[in-house]
């Protein structure tokens, strides 16, 4: 079972809902290009299709992901652990550099952030999930393997 967080659930809701309201557009688009004659040769006419059928796609992924992913509720996360929406201040032992990781559902693709985003279902989400400031994380990352020491919940 996948968690995400309540931000998560509502950004994967407005994106379904954008996505949706692009049909009438889409629809216009394949109508005008259907106007203009041979479907075979029509590039307008497949390339409209296309964006259809991937808008289409996207929304069906995103329902189902919605659908079969648990909302995580901040009240129920026992204080001090990490978890989905839990930000954490780790620092690799090999070199003694520290870094910001948020743990999320799904990576936003927002690099502007002071916090370096991080899946539950990568290496790194996996190995950070339940534990504690003090406990020490091995990623087996696809480089090698890598050590960090959870230093704080922010």
């Amino acid at each position: 079972m996948e968690f995400i967080t309540a931000d998560e659930k509502q950004q994967l809701t407005e994106k379904i809902e954008h996505l949706k309201s692009r049909r009438p557009e889409i629809v216009t688009r394949i109508a005008e290009a259907r106007a203009l004659g041979d479907l075979k040769e029509n590039a307008e006419y497949h390339a409209a299709r296309e964006d259809q059928a991937m808008d289409e796609a996207e929304i069906r992924r995103l329902e189902e992901r919605i659908k079969t992913a648990q909302v995580a509720d901040d009240a129920n996360i026992p204080e001090g652990i990490v978890f989905i929406g839990s930000v954490v201040r780790l620092r690799d032992e090999a070199n003694g550099s520290e870094d910001l990781y948020k743990l999320v559902g799904e990576a936003s693709g927002n690099f502007d952030s002071d916090e370096i985003e991080v899946t539950t279902m990568s290496p790194m989400g996996e190995a950070l999930m339940k534990t504690r400031v003090g406990d020490s994380v091995k990623v087996d990352l696809p480089r090698g393997t890598k050590r960090y020491v959870v230093v704080e919940i922010v």
